[in-house]
C-alpha cells in the first residue's frame, strides 16, 4: 500500500512537471508570434515606416505584460464575480503551498499568468497593422495600453473567466472571438476613425501602396504559423498526447487549406497569383480553426480553412473597395471576419454546440471591442489627435518621428 501511494505521488508530480513545462513552452511559442506580427507588418508596409512599426510592436508586448500583471490577469480570472465585471488587482499575492503546486491546476499560477499574458497583447498588435503608416504614435500607445489592460481582460472574463458567455455555453477554445475578432473589430473602429493613407484613394481610383519586403512577409507568416502550435496546443492546458496532437493536426490542416483556397480564388479572380493574399490565407485558416480546434473533426478543420480563405479574398474586397477602409495588412478581414466565422463554425461542425449561441457570443465580443475602441480612439482624436500631419506621412515616420531609418544604406524615395 505504501509503495502504491509513493508511486502515485511520483506519477502525479511527474505529470505536473510535464504539463507545466508544456504551458511554459507554449507561452514562449506565443511570444515568438509577436516577432511574426512585427515582420509581417514591416513587410506589408513601406520601408520609410519600418522603425515605427517595430517600435509599436515592442511597446505592445511590454505594456501588455505590465498591465496584465497589474490588473488584467485578476480581472480576467476573478474567481467569484457578477459574471460581467470585476476589476482585479496585481499578481503576486499567491499561496505557495497551493498555487505553485498541482493543487492549483496542472501548472503553476505563474505559468498560467505568463501564458495568458502572451495572448493579451495580441489584440493591440492586430490594431497596429490596420492603422500603420499614419497613426500618431503617442495616441496609439495610450490606446494600446487601455485596450490590453482593460478591455481585453473584461471581454476575456465573460468567457474564460467564468462569466455570462461561459454560462450560455458559448465555446471558444483558444480565441477566434475572444482574441482575434476582438482585435479585428477594434482595428475596424480605429481604421475607420483614422481614415485612409494619403494616396490610397486618389483620383477616384484605389491605389496599391505595396509593402516593401515579401521575404519579411514570408518570415512573419511562418513564425506566426509556428507560434500558433503554442497558441492552440497550449490551450489544451496540459501535455495530454492525444489532445495536443489532435489540435496540432486540425490547426495545420486548416492553415494549409486556407492557403490553397485563398491562392486559387484570388488567382482566378485577379488572373495572377498574389503572394500577399496567399500568405494571409494561412493566417485566415489559423484564425478560423482557433475556436474549435479541439472539437471539430479533421475534415471539418479542412472545410473551415477552405471557407476562411474564401472569406479572406471577398472580405478584403468588402473592406477596401466598398467600405473604403484602408487596412495595410488585411487585419480586419483575417482576424475580425474570419474570427467570427471560426466561432460560428463550431456551431456548424460540432453537434455539441449551438450555432445561435456561437453567433450571439461572437457578436457580443466583437461589438464590445468595436464600441470600446470607437469611444476611446474617438476621445483621443478629439483631444490629442490620432493622425500624423501630411509632411510626416509623405516623408515617413522613421526619420521625422524616430530620428533614424531601418535601412540607412538603402534609401529610396518611398
Amino acid at each position: 500500500m505504501a509503495q502504491y501511494l509513493l508511486i502515485k505521488k511520483i506519477m502525479t508530480e511527474l505529470k505536473f512537471m510535464v504539463d507545466n513545462l508544456w504551458i511554459l513552452i507554449s507561452a514562449l511559442l506565443v511570444f515568438i508570434m509577436h516577432l511574426g506580427f512585427s515582420t509581417l507588418e514591416v513587410g506589408l508596409t513601406r520601408q520609410k515606416n519600418t522603425v515605427n512599426v517595430l517600435f509599436k510592436n515592442m511597446f505592445i508586448i511590454s505594456i501588455g505584460l505590465i498591465t496584465y500583471a497589474l490588473v488584467g490577469f485578476n480581472t480576467m480570472y476573478p474567481g467569484e464575480f457578477n459574471n460581467i465585471l470585476s476589476i482585479g488587482g496585481p499578481i503576486g499575492f499567491v499561496d505557495a503551498t497551493k498555487n505553485l503546486t498541482h493543487e492549483y491546476a496542472d501548472y503553476t499560477y505563474y505559468s498560467d499568468f505568463l501564458f495568458q499574458a502572451m495572448f493579451a497583447a495580441t489584440g493591440a498588435t492586430i490594431v497596429s497593422g490596420a492603422v500603420a503608416e499614419r497613426v500618431k504614435l503617442s495616441s496609439f500607445l495610450i490606446f494600446a495600453a487601455l485596450l490590453v489592460g482593460l478591455a481585453y481582460p473584461i471581454a476575456g472574463a465573460w468567457k474564460w473567466g467564468g462569466g455570462f458567455l461561459d454560462d450560455m455555453k458559448f465555446y471558444d477554445f483558444a480565441g477566434s472571438s475572444v482574441v482575434h475578432a476582438f482585435g479585428g473589430f477594434a482595428a475596424l473602429a480605429c481604421a475607420w476613425l483614422l481614415g485612409p493613407r494619403a494616396d490610397k484613394y486618389k483620383n477616384n481610383k484605389i491605389n496599391a501602396l505595396n509593402g516593401h519586403s515579401m521575404p519579411l512577409v514570408a518570415i512573419g507568416v511562418f513564425l506566426l504559423w509556428f507560434g500558433w502550435y503554442g497558441f492552440n496546443g497550449g490551450s489544451v492546458l496540459s501535455a495530454d498526447p492525444a489532445s495536443v496532437s489532435f489540435v496540432f493536426v486540425t490547426t495545420s490542416l486548416s492553415a494549409a487549406c486556407g492557403v490553397l483556397s485563398a491562392m486559387f480564388i484570388s488567382w482566378f479572380k485577379n488572373k495572377k497569383p498574389d503572394y500577399t493574399i496567399t500568405a494571409n490565407g494561412a493566417l485566415a485558416g489559423l484564425v478560423g480553426i482557433t475556436a474549435g480546434a479541439d472539437v471539430v473533426s479533421i475534415w471539418s478543420a479542412c472545410a473551415i480553412g477552405l471557407i476562411s480563405g474564401i472569406i479572406l479574398v471577398f472580405g478584403s474586397d468588402l473592406i477596401e473597395k466598398i467600405l473604403k477602409i484602408d487596412d495595410p495588412v488585411g487585419a480586419i478581414t483575417v482576424h475580425g471576419i474570419c474570427g467570427v466565422w471560426g466561432t460560428v463554425a463550431v456551431g456548424i461542425f460540432s453537434a455539441e454546440h449551438s450555432i445561435l449561441i456561437q453567433i450571439a457570443g461572437s457578436l457580443i465580443i466583437s461589438v464590445f471591442a468595436f464600441v470600446f475602441s470607437l469611444v476611446v480612439f474617438g476621445v483621443l482624436k478629439k483631444t490629442l489627435g490620432v493622425r500624423i500631419n501630411g509632411e510626416l506621412e509623405q516623408k515617413g515616420l522613421d526619420i521625422l518621428e524616430h530620428g533614424h531609418t531601418a535601412y540607412p544604406d538603402f534609401q529610396t524615395s518611398s
